[in-house]
């Protein structure tokens, strides 16, 4: 069965589109509208502004890193490998909305940064819940904000992107931190 999105999920994502591939200058309310097929009126129906839809896609991304946090709590492998893996760039409908409003913090939307910087600090709360020492969670975010930049930002210029192998390698050396932290 295949589930059609709501128009205020097409509007959203013709946003994110327009954000990712020509920058916030085109995603004028007109371009959205015609992107996700629906007429102005249909967009000022659910979004009255530009900064209604940054609104909307701030709230889409908190939602989705909710959803993510879910996912991490009661991943088999546990937080910190589940994390690790997923800090690579796979064009998810996660990875999209973050840099859509990527792009949208680079601008005069505050609302956005302060929503990226709770994503970070949500992750960050939960890392802490299996790694007891401070420093080792933040040197594993800082690991998967690097595994991210390389396979999101820079994929036209030869990213790093690690294989299943190093990602191993790379779990295995951060687990060996943290076990290390939690037995001083």
């Amino acid at each position: 069965m295949t589930v059609t999105p709501s128009t205020r999920d097409r509007l959203l994502t013709a946003f994110e589109d327009i954000l990712i591939e020509d920058g916030e200058r085109a995603a004028t309310l007109e371009a959205v509208a015609a992107k996700a097929g629906v007429s102005k009126g249909g967009l000022l129906y659910h979004f009255t502004s530009k900064e209604a839809l940054a609104a909307g896609l701030t709230d889409r991304l908190l939602a989705m890193v909710t959803d993510d946090v879910d996912e991490m709590r009661s991943a088999p492998e546990g937080v910190v490998s589940y994390f690790i893996r997923t800090s690579v760039s796979t064009n998810s409908t996660l990875d999209r909305t973050i840099i859509a409003a990527a792009h949208l913090a680079q601008g005069s939307h505050p609302k956005v940064r302060e929503a990226l910087q709770k994503m970070q600090t949500i992750w960050l709360d939960v890392i802490r819940t299996e790694v007891s020492d401070p420093t080792v969670a933040r040197v594993i975010m800082l690991l998967s904000d690097g595994l991210y930049y390389n396979s999101a930002l820079l994929p036209a210029v030869g990213s790093i992107v690690p294989s299943q192998s190093d990602m191993d390698d790379l779990i295995a050396l951060v687990t060996s931190l943290t076990d290390r932290s939690s037995s001083q």
